[in-house]
């Protein structure tokens, strides 16, 4: 893959593109790619049987390793009956000062329980943070570390914690049964993909009540967002004892945005929600519109609000203000502050 290329899409009658820092880009000198091309790239990918359950199945995510160094995540897809593959490229585990992410999230990963989620759009370094956080359990403590992907994205060389990775699909039939099996397995941390479904979120966050550290991602743009969406996803009758136990389990909410910098590369811009005695009474009494202001008035409890995060860095001169405007959830209160 290029060099600072993150993606590569494929596909049939059509050169292959890449994308760079965010900015997709089609490599003219390339060759269009014929159907059997496709079919050819794919059977290098993945294994016959998995080729047959796509053919019927018309999608299919998928992970390869090349060398046992090199990690890519996939999706196989068809578009107008013709095949198309998009493969991001795993990045290496970093730490968070290399990922220019605050400090405070190792706290959150020696927590021996409770229920941290890091949000944001796709494509935002989600899967990243989590690595990272997990790797600082790996080094940092003996734990059982269970993940629960679908497919299995960073790869972990396990060093004072014993890591198991289960794959959706592979080692396990779905994300629920995965889960309840945890329990029994004398987990201390399970790292959760992705929570899809009621169901997912419901064992997730028995899982944080019983004792463990769960780690998980939402498609969500901010803290309020999240736990609204949490709630949401249950029957009007269960979302009342939801938000008891969110209240009672949460640790906290790591929302981020990769911002182009003005140098070259991206940088990131992030909310952080700590769940206090504050936090949980808002949860739950449904008012979860209260949930800005507390991050906004709450800095010297090591709330991070995202505004002040993206004024940082326009005033370290690391984005434009036109770039701070754009990826704001605010912009108006922004506006204020500039």
């Amino acid at each position: 893959m290029h060099e600072d290329g993150s993606d590569l899409h494929l596909g049939t009658l059509r050169k292959p593109a890449v994308r760079i820092n965010g900015e997709l880009i089609v490599l003219v000198n390339e060759a269009v790619l014929k159907a059997e091309d496709m079919m050819g790239i794919l059977s290098m990918l993945v294994s016959p049987e998995r080729i047959k359950i796509f053919l019927e199945k018309k999608e299919m995510d998928f992970a390869y390793s090349f060398k046992g160094t090199t990690h890519l995540r996939g999706n196989a897809f068809f578009q107008r009956g013709q095949v198309c593959i998009a493969l991001r490229l795993i990045p290496k585990a970093k730490s968070l000062s290399e990922l220019n992410l605050p400090s405070i999230l190792e706290k959150f990963a020696q927590s021996k329980q409770g229920f941290f989620l890091v949000v944001g759009p796709v494509g935002q370094g989600k899967s990243t943070t989590l690595s990272t956080m997990v790797n600082l359990i790996n080094t940092q403590r003996s734990a059982h570390i269970v993940t629960v992907e679908d497919p299995i994205e960073f790869v972990y060389n396990a060093e004072r914690s014993i890591i198991d990775q289960r794959e959706v699909g592979v080692d396990t039939d779905d994300f629920v049964g995965a889960l309840k099996a945890t329990l029994r397995e004398d987990a201390n941390v399970i790292l959760i993909g992705e929570m899809r479904d009621p169901e997912t979120i419901s064992a997730a966050v028995t899982a944080a009540e019983t004792g463990h550290l769960v780690l998980s991602t939402l498609h969500t743009n901010n803290a309020a967002q999240t736990i609204d969406r949490i709630i949401d996803s249950f029957d009007p009758q269960q979302q009342d004892q939801i938000r008891v136990q969110l209240a009672g389990s949460l640790l906290g909410i790591f929302s981020q945005r990769l911002i182009p910098r003005i140098a070259g590369g991206r940088v990131p811009a992030y909310e952080l929600l700590i769940n206090n005695s504050a936090v949980a009474n808002i949860i739950r009494e449904k008012r979860t519109h209260e949930i800005n202001t507390v991050i906004e008035t709450s800095s010297e409890q090591g709330m991070i609000d995202m505004n002040r995060s993206l004024l940082e860095l326009v005033q370290r001169g690391e984005i434009s203000i036109e770039s701070a405007y754009q990826y704001s959830t605010n912009p108006k209160a922004l506006e204020r502050m500039l």
